[in-house]
């Protein structure tokens, strides 16, 4: 399982790392959510590696 949390801004994204966000159930800064380790998963983390904080939990 992924703890992923959302610690940037969605502003000055490109409209598919914002579509991608919102498949990973992320809205707002401080948001969490608890996903699946598939690597669907972990490719959708990869391209927005850099607005995110995970941890394996």
């Amino acid at each position: 399982m992924f703890k992923v949390k959302l610690v940037k801004s969605l502003i000055g994204c490109t409209p598919a790392q914002r579509r991608t966000l919102a498949a990973l159930g992320l809205k707002r800064i401080r948001q969490e959510n608890t996903l699946k380790d598939t690597p669907a998963v972990a490719g959708m983390i990869e391209n927005v590696k850099h607005l995110v904080e995970v941890s394996k939990s």
